[in-house]
Parts: structure tokens; C-alpha cells; sequence
């Protein structure tokens, strides 16, 4: 196969790739942002609701306007749990299982290991797979529709080396490290938040009870919803399990560096053995963050 059409074969590929990498981008902003949208809103409905009614007694008016706006609040709650709902995710979870598999393809064939080692036809292969892939998420295609791909260059990996710099380096110190550090970071924000709600409960109730101040006591209730609301967001966005698969993953990556570094010489037969492990590691770990958004 000429280098040429080799090039061809894979530049194709990549910009499909980045066409699905991009619609899952957006269906996974537009997920995020509504189940933000719902958590603030619910806030907002329990915080309003309870001001209006200690309002009422002294300002009819204002008392009034708080109430409308907490039905507001909490009657688009359910709107936004539309907008990021069961069916969202599972769009959003199957243009990434598209998008990751392609990468996945392309990356295995710019190294030529596995099943294109030494072939004549090594594009025809990719452009079959790749076709594979896309029939198979063909009901995603909407999604798709007006994306144009990135401009950006084909990754420079040409053997096992490359493939060991562009592709496992970079997923481990540009993806899977940082991924993991961060949300270890939004699982202690989260756990420091429900602490702070849970004091603060604590505090209002010893004050209602010390005092007997009944409107301190009405804000108990709210506190408490704002708190169970917190950690039902921190649920539904997975950040302890992500956190958990991420480093999982990155200590793999590591393993498998650590392996190379150690025996970088290595023939054909161990090096399509190391790439499909490589490929495995990340797969894995794309699968079960997949599985866990659509069924957890």
C-alpha cells in the first residue's frame, strides 16, 4: 500500500472521528448543564417556597411574587431532568463507545500492528471497520448532522515507539492523571459541601430547639432538601466511581509504560500483544463508564 493512500485511508478516519468525538461533546454539555440547571432549581424552589411563607404575614405582595417563583422553580425541575435524562445519556455514552472506536482503529493502524501488520490492503481494512462501527451506531447519525471535523493532524505514529509517545504517554499524563486528580478534587468538594449543610442543619435545629424560633425551624427542612439535593447530583454524576476507574486505569497505564521502558525492543508478536493491551486497558474502562452512566 502506497503511502499515499495509506494517508488517505487514515486522514478519512480522523475526521470522522473527530465529527463523533464532537457530537458526544455536546450531548454531554447539554446532559451536564441541564442536570446543573435541575439541582439549582430545586435549591431555589425549597429556599423560595419557605421565604415566601415567612413573607406572607408582613408583605402580601412579596410574599406572593416569592411563591410564583418557587412554582416556577420547582415546575421546571422535571423539564431539565428531561433534558438530561435516561435516554440523553445513552445517546451521549453511544457517540463516545462510536468515537472511542474509532481512535482505537485508527491508532492500531497507524502503529500496523494486529490485524494490519504488513498487508497490502491495510486501508481497505480500516475503511471496512470504520464503516462497521458507524452502521452500527446509524440511529446517532442526527447528532452528527451539520458537525464538520476539527482541523487537525493525523497523530505522528508510524511503529511501536510512536505509538508508546503519541497514544499511551499522552492518554496517561494528558488524560487519565489529570482526569483523576480532578475528580478526586469534586469528590472532596462534594463531601466538604454535605459536612457544611449537614453542620449547618445541625446548628438551626439546636437554635430552634434552645429558642423555639419557628421560623429558624421552617429553614431546617430546607437545608436538610438543599443536603439530600447535593448528594443525589453527586450520585447521579458518578464522581466517585469515575474517580475510582480513572485511577484504576492510570495505574494500569503506568504497568504497561513501566513494561515498555523496560523492554523496548520488543518483536512483532509481543508488541501487537502490548498494543492490544494497551487498547484493552482503555476499552475497559470506557465500557465500564458506559455501563455505569446507563444503568446506574
Amino acid at each position: 500500500m502506497t503511502g499515499t493512500s495509506r494517508g488517505t485511508a487514515i486522514a478519512a478516519v480522523w475526521d470522522l472521528q473527530s465529527v463523533w468525538s464532537q457530537a458526544a461533546g455536546h450531548l454531554k454539555k447539554q446532559v451536564m448543564r441541564a442536570r446543573a440547571m435541575a439541582l439549582a432549581l430545586g435549591v431555589a424552589a425549597a429556599a423560595l417556597g419557605t421565604a415566601a411563607s415567612q413573607t406572607l404575614a408582613w408583605n402580601e405582595t412579596v410574599g406572593r411574587v416569592l411563591a410564583f417563583a418557587a412554582a416556577v422553580a420547582a415546575g421546571c425541575v422535571p423539564l431539565m431532568g428531561q433534558r438530561g435524562g435516561p435516554e440523553k445519556v445513552s445517546d451521549w455514552t453511544r457517540l463516545r463507545a462510536v468515537s472511542e472506536a474509532l481512535k482505537t482503529e485508527s491508532y492500531v493502524y497507524l502503529a500496523g500492528v494486529g490485524s494490519y501488520r504488513g498487508i497490502e490492503r491495510a486501508g481497505e481494512l480500516l475503511r471496512a471497520r470504520t464503516d462497521k462501527f458507524v452502521a452500527d451506531g446509524s440511529d446517532l447519525l442526527r447528532h452528527t448532522t451539520g458537525v464538520t471535523a476539527v482541523a487537525r493532524s493525523v497523530p505522528e505514529v508510524r511503529d511501536i515507539a510512536s505509538y508508546v509517545e503519541h497514544r499511551l504517554r499522552q492518554q496517561l499524563e494528558g488524560y487519565y492523571r489529570p482526569r483523576a486528580a480532578y475528580l478526586h478534587r469534586k469528590v472532596q468538594m462534594h463531601e466538604r459541601g454535605e459536612f457544611a449543610l449537614g453542620a449547618l442543619g445541625a446548628m438551626l435545629a439546636a437554635v430552634t430547639a434552645a429558642w423555639g424560633v419557628d421560623q429558624v425551624a421552617a429553614w431546617v427542612a430546607v437545608v436538610a432538601s438543599i443536603g439530600v439535593a447535593v448528594t443525589a447530583h453527586a450520585l447521579a454524576q458518578r464522581y466517585a466511581y469515575q474517580q475510582l476507574e480513572f485511577t484504576r486505569t492510570e495505574a494500569e497505564l503506568e504497568r504497561l509504560l513501566a513494561q515498555w521502558s523496560a523492554e523496548p525492543d520488543m518483536q512483532p508478536e509481543a508488541a501487537d500483544r502490548f498494543v492490544a493491551e494497551c487498547e484493552h486497558v482503555i476499552s475497559v474502562q470506557n465500557e465500564a463508564w458506559m455501563v455505569r452512566w446507563t444503568v446506574g
